[in-house]
């Protein structure tokens, strides 16, 4: 391989990595609501654990979106862990906490407890302080992390016919909007052509997750786009998605993604938001312009996290009740901006 990941290999912790060498049976677990950063690192673990020698299972505690179809495995995930197996380790990808994971943590409380836990995470947000919790701020993905792992862990980035090297790659398209967000690094850009040297079809993934839509979806785009609504001269911007609307588009709950990133484009916006009905409650997406509002601190106003310009919350009140207080923080933050 041409391209030369040494200078970056001591980020990796050497508790991380002799965890993952030692384990037999790994648990590798999602988050909820997955994204193909979150799928394209724990397909990675299970892949570097199968190389190592041993077994892995992938799990995500809602089925995966049929965006992330071409992503090659991705019918190994199985919805719940196996109650008989003697795992001896489990691995969080793009998580800090077994809530992140959804109820599948709760319905399988003492066998997520039980192991030895390995976290591998990117999001600032995360204030997980485990022995073997590797939190790195810095990553535009953690599928930028889970890379250099593969890579001082011995395992050929090209394995699997590029399998390896593809489901990676999908992970920092996703998080970077192929290199459009001010996240993207000079390391990241380095990793991603380690990866296109082994093999990750770059043009065909970013085609996949951000050029290609069904439909129904573009429906829904335009249902939620129409009911843009803004503030403070359009500084902060909101819209909202109904479960209505998507039975109305004829469009499923995944197609939601990437509405906020399309609000965020508003000219004067310095925060964009969406909110989500779920059930009873409602999901936040928020983005913010660099140098702007923190959206970690909007966000975690209401118990969310992520990035300073990309969070998220999740709202136990219904979509009416859950608006108004987190407009109310978005417009306070944006008052104290001196721009």
């Amino acid at each position: 391989m041409s391209v030369d990941l040494g200078p970056y290999l001591d980020a990796v912790p050497q508790v991380v990595v002799d965890r993952l060498r030692s384990a037999r049976h790994v648990l590798a677990v999602s988050h909820e609501n997955p994204d193909a950063d979150t799928l394209g690192a724990t397909l990675a673990v299970v892949r570097l654990v199968e190389a190592l020698g041993g077994r892995a299972d992938a799990v995500c505690g809602d089925p995966v979106p049929p965006l992330y179809a071409f992503m090659a495995g991705i019918e190994r995930f199985r919805l719940n862990p196996d109650p008989a197996a003697a795992y001896d380790l489990v691995v969080l990808s793009d998580c800090g906490s077994l809530e992140r994971i959804g109820e599948v943590g709760a319905r399988h409380a003492e066998l997520f407890e039980r192991p030895p836990r390995v976290i591998i995470d990117h999001h600032a947000s995360n204030d997980a302080s485990g022995e073997a919790d590797w939190i790195d701020p810095g990553a535009a993905a953690t599928c930028e992390m889970a890379t250099l792992l593969a890579v001082r862990l011995g395992v050929d980035l090209a394995s699997g016919d590029g399998a390896l090297a593809a489901a990676l790659m999908a992970g920092i398209v996703m998080d970077t909007a192929t290199f459009a967000h001010p996240n993207a690094t000079p390391r990241t850009l380095v990793v991603s052509a380690a990866l296109v040297e082994a093999g990750a079809p770059l043009s065909d993934i970013s085609r996949r997750l951000y050029r290609t839509k069904p439909d129904a979806q573009l429906r829904l785009f335009g249902i939620v786009l129409d009911r843009l609504q803004s503030a403070d001269d359009g500084r902060v911007i909101w819209s909202s998605l109904t479960e209505a609307d998507i039975a109305a588009t004829g469009a499923e709950r995944a197609h939601s993604e990437g509405i906020i990133d399309l609000l965020s484009q508003a000219e004067a916006a310095e925060v964009a938001i969406l909110f989500k009905e779920a059930g009873r409650s409602t999901r936040v997406s928020v983005r913010t312009k660099p140098g702007g509002v923190d959206a970690t601190v909007l966000t975690g106003r209401f118990g969310g996290g992520g990035h300073a310009r990309a969070a998220g919350a999740s709202i136990e009140a219904p979509l009416d009740e859950a608006r108004p207080p987190v407009l109310a923080e978005a417009n306070r933050l944006v008052a104290r901006l001196a721009r």
